[in-house]
């Protein structure tokens, strides 16, 4: 025999929902009556925005001050860097250019009057359309990498492997950049006729005269020393063959120039000689009358990351470096909801009440975690924009984002309030004792923390906290990018977090939604 299930009535369905809103209003109308508790999530607010502030009134470590230039734009608005040895000539049109390149070296500078011989890992030398000589026009270049292969890259954060190996006199790499309107396309051979794709890249509107040509670059050298690590200057060479050209370019002469004033970051560093182009008398692996290039250059084409230790100033997190104490006193006023109750024998009267256990406790925890949610909302809402102006103010840079990020670090600060009122009622519901479940819940929030992004701990230590603690709902608040072809420290004291922003918030919501389970099944199990 097959038992039916009979729906609820849609009367008793919102007798039910009537019930709830009534323990939902009582617990409301409970909290907002406790003085103390008022003030402390006020309190627990202006401690987010005067410590946020008061944290970024100094100079940032290695921040530029007001004599720097803002970071040139990319097509995305994104911040770039776009400094390069650039040897070019006009095209309009459709065409390409194909080019043997056989040589990648390069030296860096590891101390006074030392050097080192060989290009760093995202040294890169290659051929190069732009759209104009402005740093942070679009481009697309397919190149040879000093540790990386051979890639195509455009538009700075795009980037796609190509074959492996390193350029030498031994293994040279012909490279080939077709144009066909705003689509190119890179490839690459070993012997000058078998070619393969690298990539393709689309930039829309990009203009009908272009500058395109060879080019060399180089990042700064990533030195890890007793000291920490470090970043020393580089320079990369590229050694060409003649190039071939198809299409229409114009008639005048190759001409050399520096693009951009300065390597920027990502690795890079101020370039204070200009790279340059000598003119060779042979051609390369192939029989030519001459007009190869050996081309040096430093810097780097590639969006810049970010942290006090490249010099950026400052990012959209360090305004938000008062969430931890302000979460210290959420957690304290979410854990004190449900054991004040305890401790005073109110839970019984609350129970007497409402005998729905879980419902009281569902209440509570909208209470608390809304309150939480509109304390972590409007401090980062009050905390960002003041913070920018003020550090622009000084002139100091900030790292910019788009819009929609910044809505997500307002509205992900909130809900990372709001996750830890829900655990510390939880937790305060699962122990009965105020000091004990306010004291595992910051040891388990706000002292992992500190302690992963002050560089105290190993990066892998410190990465491990912020993975599998509650800690990791600070993600929430990253708005640094990391990029797989620019060189720079990603570590959690740089501000780099192992997960993404929201599955970080995920993992602080998983214990979250964990503690309230129990404290529902545990409340429903044993008298009040």
């Amino acid at each position: 025999m097959t038992a039916t299930l009979t729906p609820r009535p849609p009367a008793t369905r919102r007798a039910e929902r009537s019930g709830f809103l009534r323990t939902l209003h009582a617990e409301w109308t409970k909290f907002r009556t406790v003085r103390g508790w008022v003030l402390a999530m006020a309190g627990a607010l202006l401690v987010t925005i005067v410590v946020g502030l008061l944290g970024t009134a100094a100079p940032a470590p290695g921040a530029r001050g007001a004599d720097s230039a803002s970071y040139p734009k990319g097509p995305a608005g994104e911040a770039v860097n776009d400094s390069f040895y650039f040897v070019r000539r006009t095209l309009t049109g459709d065409g390409a250019l194909t080019v043997p390149l056989r040589s990648l070296t390069g030296v860096a500078d590891t101390g006074i009057g030392k050097t080192a011989q060989g290009a760093q890992p995202w040294a890169k030398a290659g051929i190069i359309v732009k759209e104009s000589l402005t740093q942070g026009s679009p481009y697309a270049a397919v190149m040879a990498t000093g540790g990386h292969g051979v890639r195509m890259q455009y538009d700075y954060t795009h980037d796609t492997a190509g074959p492996s190996g390193k350029v030498t006199q031994e293994s040279p790499r012909w490279l080939r950049l077709v144009r066909s309107g705003d689509s190119l396309a890179g490839y690459t051979s070993t012997d000058g006729s078998h070619w393969t794709k690298v990539g393709h890249a689309k930039l829309p509107g990009l203009a009908r005269t272009v500058q395109a040509g060879l080019f060399a670059t180089s990042p700064e050298a990533k030195q890890d020393t007793a000291a920490g690590t470090g970043f020393s200057p580089a320079v990369a060479t590229g050694t060409f063959g003649r190039p071939a050209l198809t299409g229409d370019w114009s008639q005048s002469a190759w001409s050399g120039t520096q693009v951009g004033g300065d390597a920027g970051t990502s690795g890079s560093y101020t370039n204070t000689t200009e790279g340059g182009f000598t003119q060779t008398d042979g051609g390369g692996f192939t029989v030519t009358d001459g007009g190869g290039f050996t081309v040096t250059g430093a810097g780097d084409i590639a969006p810049v990351v970010g942290g006090p230790v490249m010099g950026v100033g400052f990012s959209v997190e360090n305004f938000l470096v008062g969430t931890f104490a302000g979460l210290i006193v959420v957690i304290a006023v979410g854990t004190v909801f449900i054991t004040g109750e305890y401790r005073r024998g109110l839970l019984r009267t609350t129970m007497a009440a409402t005998p729905l256990r879980g419902r009281v406790l569902g209440a509570k925890a909208l209470v608390a975690g809304g309150v939480a949610f509109a304390i972590g909302l409007v401090a980062a809402a009050i905390t960002i924009p003041v913070g920018e102006r003020s550090a622009r103010g000084r002139g100091f840079h900030v790292f910019p984002v788009t819009s929609a990020t910044e809505v997500r670090v307002m509205v992900g600060t909130g809900l990372l309030c709001t996750a830890a009122a829900v655990l510390a009622l939880g937790v305060g519901a699962l122990l009965r004792r105020s000091g004990t479940a306010v004291a595992l819940v910051i040891a388990s929030i706000v002292l992992p923390f500190l302690l992963a992004t002050s560089g105290v701990l190993p990066p892998g230590v410190s990465e491990w906290l912020l993975r599998v603690t509650p800690a990791a709902g600070f993600a929430i608040q990253q708005t640094l990018p990391q990029y797989t072809q620019v060189l720079s420290v990603y570590e959690p004291s740089t501000g780099y977090y192992p997960l993404a922003p929201w599955a970080g918030l995920a993992v602080l919501c998983g214990y979250a939604a964990l503690a309230f389970g129990l404290a529902v099944v545990r409340l429903r199990g044993r008298d009040v």
